[in-house]
């Protein structure tokens, strides 16, 4: 047996099957002039051999990792711009992943790990994209003028340890050789600002500077932010810095305390050494109202020059940009995001309230208009109400008229061209959202939704796992991520979500006790742990709550057919399949815990008859 180190490069083409099905005779033609004319080429000039075809896609074997990267993006740039004067239905994209390791040889064949791993990186790359492995990336080092974003600690499939993966930037920019490997830049997490205005009501507007602070900070490359959910997990909760250092990861700690008054605004903030609870920098600012912006622009600022970090031209035009001239509106914005974060309909709507004001004040506000798009999505996924997707898709166009870097803009244009059908076209929404704010949760999280209804399991898996590392107090995540490793076969990981997302939907049903929504997924958990009766319990609950509502219909009908209620499930999936969209019938065709009823001629009725309308 020999054995060897090498580097595989593993491509796929996106969504194969489905173009086979629209033509067969024109993909496969398109596929071999492809492979023939740019593929094995750009192949050759590296130095790579193909080892193996799959029909449709390649494992290709490089002496030189430095190579394979090279050669993946010089394949993954030409195709960008050769499907730029293709008609949509005629593109074809590849997936692309990159993995150096241990192999076998037998023939002109290889096998083993080194391979397989190199396939499931391929397998959670995005579109277009190239995902490599955290070997190949530090073999990469600096050899190549690319930027790599990372994508945190995945599971893979058949894969038995998580592998630290990151994501290869397109971008051709001079300036890709200054940004330094993620686990080189300084680290820090910003802790909510204390309340100390003396009016709860005024909590908005404290969590809101929090919140501004962790997105400017995020926009230097040169430093490590956790994400705003993780940090929100502290809230409340006193604990030394240095056990919040140590569970965050993080070297630097910032916390603070806003006192808001009338006119008047006073700021405290102070920077601290989380090994050892040091003070590094600490200020305090009073000012008036309209002073907020240059108050957050100072601390920003003062974080990157004690942290000693380098900005980049375009990072200092951004941070300095504020996000509107009207402190009104501003406040207005803050009370809005509060609202919707907490993720009930009755709460949207109040939001779009704030929103709507907050345009009515500054009709140049692009992250109130995002917002907008936001609340009406939800609403409409919520309830199905006929909020016109036309109008979801203009708040969204605008939000990013006005400010194309706005990465909340571009999630919610995600979600309106899902809700629209449009899906290729929602992907890359969701992607530059990414790109721009890799914490974003709601880019995640719906780009899960658009893959698992694409019937890209893997991929939905690995979105969703990221969004619930964003959000560590969300329950809805992980109760879908037990669901879908399920239909994997990821067992083991199946029942660790479950467990998990089980005690999170616990406290949210504690908290929200009018909520159905913790309850039917709750009881999907307890179904995936073996408590049956407690499901069941669970799934009556919910009912109880909100018979009406349709997320709770199916999601219940969903429960019963696993626990083998055939008849209820039907009569349930009968009350809401026929006023859901083409996007829930999608979703249908891959969810395995539906898997008991296919055989029913009743349910393919229904998904006819959803499909139909």
């Amino acid at each position: 047996m020999e054995r060897r180190l090498t580097a595989i490069l593993a491509a796929d083409v996106v969504g194969y099957s489905r173009l086979m099905g629209l033509d067969e005779a024109g993909t496969l033609s398109s596929f071999s002039a492809l492979k023939s004319g740019l593929i094995d080429p750009a192949i050759a000039r590296h130095d790579g051999r193909t080892f193996k075809l799959t029909g449709d896609g390649m494992l290709v074997e490089f002496a030189s990792v430095v190579s394979a990267v090279a050669c993946a993006v010089e394949i993954q740039r030409q195709l960008k711009k050769r499907n730029e004067s293709l008609a949509t239905d005629r593109r074809l994209e590849f997936r692309i992943g990159v993995n150096i390791g241990d192999v076998i040889v037998e023939g002109e064949d290889i096998f083993g790990d080194g391979v397989n791993l190199a396939a499931r990186l391929e397998g959670i790359a995005p579109p277009g994209g190239i995902a490599i492995s955290r070997s190949a990336r530090e073999q990469v080092g600096q050899r190549l003028n690319l930027t790599f974003e990372e994508m945190g600690e995945q599971r893979l499939k058949n894969i038995e340890k998580p592998v630290r993966v990151y994501h290869v930037s397109l971008e051709e920019t001079a300036l890709a050789a200054e940004a330094p490997a993620a686990r080189e830049r300084p680290s820090i997490a910003v802790l909510p600002f204390n309340n100390m205005s003396g009016d709860p009501e005024q909590e908005y507007f404290s969590d809101g500077i929090t919140e501004d602070l962790i997105t400017e900070l995020s926009k230097v490359s040169g430093l490590f932010v956790v994400a705003r959910h993780g940090a929100f997990t502290y809230k409340a909760r006193p604990m030394k810095v240095q056990q919040i250092g140590r569970e965050l990861g993080v070297a630097s700690i910032l916390e603070g305390s806003v006192r808001k008054a009338g006119s008047r605004v006073r700021v405290t903030a102070q920077l601290i050494n989380s090994r050892d609870g040091g003070h590094l920098w600490a200020d305090r600012f009073d000012r008036e109202l309209t002073d907020i912006f240059a108050i957050q622009d100072e601390i920003t600022h003062a974080i990157v020059e004690q942290l000693k970090v380098k900005l980049l031209p375009h990072e200092q035009e951004s941070i300095e940009q504020a996000p509107t001239g009207n402190v009104e509106a501003y406040t207005y914005y803050l009370r809005g995001r509060q609202f919707l974060l907490r993720g009930h309909k009755g709460y949207y709507q109040l939001a779009r309230r704030m929103f709507a004001k907050a345009v009515e004040l500054d009709p140049l506000y692009a992250r109130a208009y995002a917002g907008i798009a936001n609340c009406d999505a939800f609403i409409s996924l919520q309830t199905r109400s006929e909020v016109a997707i036309e109008s979801i898709l203009g708040m969204s166009a605008k939000a990013i008229e006005l400010d194309d870097k706005l990465a909340e803009a571009h999630a919610s244009l995600g979600l309106a061209l899902a809700l629209a059908k449009r899906y290729g076209e929602a992907i890359k929404e969701f992607e530059k959202a990414i790109a721009l704010d890799p914490n974003s949760f709601e880019a995640n999280y719906f780009y899960g939704r658009v893959a698992f209804a694409e019937g890209e399991e893997e991929k939905a898996a690995a979105l969703f796992q990221r969004a619930a590392e964003i959000k560590p107090d969300d329950y809805q995540t992980l109760c879908l991520l037990g669901s879908i490793y399920k239909g994997l076969g990821r067992e083991e990981d199946s029942r660790r979500a479950a467990k998990e997302g089980l005690k999170r939907a616990e406290r949210q049903l504690a908290l929200e006790p009018a909520n159905p929504r913790p309850a039917y997924l709750g009881a999907s958990c307890l179904l995936t742990i073996g408590d049956r009766e407690r499901a069941h319990d669970w799934t009556v609950r919910a009912l109880a709550i909100d018979p009406d509502d349709i997320l709770v219909q199916y999601n219940v009908a969903c429960i019963y057919s696993r626990l083998g209620k055939t008849e209820e499930a039907i009569e349930l999936l009968e009350g809401s399949l026929p006023r859901t969209g083409h996007e829930w019938a999608r979703w249908i065709r891959h969810d395995s815990d539906l898997d008991p009823l296919r055989k029913d001629p009743r349910f393919q009725h229904l998904i006819d008859l959803t499909t139909s309308r």
